[in-house]
């Protein structure tokens, strides 16, 4: 999904469109808490991955620049891992979660290209998460994605997910939330 050194060849604006709804849709579902609903969204053997930021000079940059896949992670998440994730939210027990998060996810610079086969799209986007708990916690994240999506009868499924912050330091207390 490392697209450096490959041409990337833009979608139709009729595609651009579809898969930009898909991607505004899931957003509304984590948003209104439908995280069941959210969950089949994923494909069966999804890759949902937040590696953890370096600073390092420019000289001494990782495999992936400030990041690598054999270092730290926020989330590196399959599908056994995000079922997990989404029944947790369901428990009583779940106490960081009570008094619920209140999420808004805003996506935007969607550029969607051709993927290697004809089934997939690699989509880049830049996404916040605004996220308030209790009387005056309120959190934003903010970062790139990566999404490989495989078409999926008239819709798709996210194959793999690259979410990308710029910090190398995360300034909330946890990430109990999907971005």
């Amino acid at each position: 999904m490392n697209s450096k050194d490959q041409q990337l060849t833009p979608v139709s604006m009729e595609m651009h469109y579809k898969v930009t709804g898909f991607l505004n849709m899931e957003y509304r579902l984590l948003d209104e808490e439908r995280f069941s609903e959210w969950l089949t969204l994923m494909a069966d053997d999804i890759h949902y991955w937040m590696p953890g930021i370096e600073n390092r000079r420019r000289e001494n940059l990782l495999s992936e620049g400030f990041y690598d896949p054999n270092h730290m992670a926020f989330f590196d998440d399959n599908m056994t891992d995000l079922s997990r994730r989404v029944a947790r939210f369901a428990q009583p027990s779940a106490w960081a979660e009570n008094p619920a998060t209140r999420n808004v996810h805003t996506l935007s610079n969607v550029e969607v290209f051709e993927g290697e086969s004809e089934s997939e799209l690699l989509v880049y986007s830049v996404f916040q998460s605004v996220r308030s708990r209790g009387q005056d916690e309120e959190y934003v994240i903010f970062g790139r994605r990566r999404d490989l999506l495989v078409k999926s009868g008239d819709s798709f499924k996210i194959r793999k997910r690259l979410i990308l912050m710029p910090n190398a330091t995360l300034s909330c207390k946890n990430i109990n939330t999907f971005l």
